[in-house]
């Protein structure tokens, strides 16, 4: 499935240094080198930005119609 700018991505990994965790869903807002990686935005359910970091394609996958949302805190550092 190809990955537009603007879908919803699931995170398949941590990413540690963006305290970012798998199964946290963002927003593709731009896409590197024809889909090798992607810029992300995660935000809270309220809109806030929590990160916005550059994800390799091997790091995140489509949401699907399968998928249920999932909440954790994100804790200040």
């Amino acid at each position: 499935m190809t990955i537009k700018e603007h879908d919803c991505v699931v995170l398949t990994r941590d990413l540690p240094a963006e305290k970012l965790e798998a199964g946290d869903v963002g927003t593709v807002i731009h896409i590197h080198r024809e889909g090798e990686a992607y810029e992300v935005e995660f935000a809270t359910l309220t809109g806030e930005t929590v990160a916005i970091a550059t994800v390799p394609a091997t790091t995140l996958r489509p949401v699907t119609r399968r998928d249920i949302t999932h909440v954790r805190e994100v804790h200040a550092a």
